[in-house]
């Protein structure tokens, strides 16, 4: 079995923020956005959760260059903090870490807050800690009540608003699954559509059927009949290019497989490209490109 590269030293270690040498600047305006107005927030609240990523001293300045965490050592900062954990980076391209981050889904969200809540954090506290008043908290935590799995297996990627999942909540679940497909194809995840799809659904698709038959209003009505269209040219555009796309894809594999098959460029990818490379021995298994 081969041996895994760690990405960090396993030692976390404390770091004068002034040894820290940040790899990006922000205007002076930043620190009047509600994002960073949450972050000091959550450091008052519940200190530092996560350690800062630098990358190991650097020769000519003599300081840590800072990977991810610009935000947060501004936050600290202002609440008047002079070191900080930090974990070492093995690799020190700041773009090679932070291409690994990705923003939360609001699914992950809400099991994120629901772990906190399990743990003992009380929703007043999270909502201290996020600046966000408590109802918000409230209605995260209570996110999926209603929703079927499969409904969440395919927003499980997305972010939505909670008004979002109080119109699904009404609707069966066939008809949940179908109006959660609809908004990740179409890409529009507003509040407005999904209550445009919820009066759209007819009475025996509905939990809780209406008295009287529905009247979509007119902005729900164009609101559907723009996401249509958007549908239709995206499909058009599918339809156009399909022949060409197989057969890129084709070419694609075949010169991928020739690379792979030289010893020196598989060992590279495994090395430094590490979550690129199950996707390129993905391609060239493919038995054809269909699958």
């Amino acid at each position: 079995m081969k041996s895994v590269n760690l990405g960090f030293l396993p030692k976390v270690i404390e770091v004068s923020l002034d040894n820290l040498l940040p790899l990006k600047s922000f205007s002076s305006t930043v620190t009047n956005t509600a994002k960073f107005r949450q972050i000091v927030s959550s450091i008052k609240a519940v200190g530092l959760i996560e350690p800062f990523i630098v990358a190991s001293l650097d020769r000519h300045s003599g300081k840590h260059p800072l990977l991810d965490g610009h935000l947060r050592l501004a936050a600290l900062r202002e609440l008047g903090h002079t070191s900080v954990a930090c974990l070492i980076s093995t690799d020190d391209e700041a773009y090679t870490y932070n291409k690994q981050v990705n923003r939360l889904s609001t699914i992950q969200e809400h099991w994120m807050l629901r772990r906190a809540v399990d743990r003992g954090v009380s929703p007043e506290r999270l909502a201290n800690a996020l600046a966000v008043d408590i109802k918000v908290i409230v209605s995260k935590l209570h996110l999926l009540q209603g929703i079927c799995s499969e409904a969440l297996h395919v927003l499980r990627d997305r972010e939505f608003s909670t008004e979002v999942a109080a119109s699904l909540r009404k609707m069966k679940p066939s008809r949940q699954i179908e109006c959660a497909e609809m908004m990740v194809a179409a890409n529009c995840m507003t509040v407005r559509y999904a209550q445009a799809l919820l009066a759209a659904t007819p009475n025996h698709l509905l939990l809780t059927p209406r008295r009287k038959s529905p009247r979509a209003s007119q902005d729900q009505i164009n609101q559907l009949e723009r996401e249509t269209e958007n549908l239709r040219a995206r499909y058009r555009v599918t339809e156009l290019t399909y022949a060409d796309d197989m057969l890129n894809l084709v070419v694609a594999k075949g010169y991928v497989g020739k690379l792979l098959a030289h010893p020196a460029i598989e060992s590279y990818l495994r090395k430094w490209h590490a979550d690129l490379f199950p996707e390129l021995l993905a391609v060239v298994s493919l038995n054809s490109v269909d699958e």
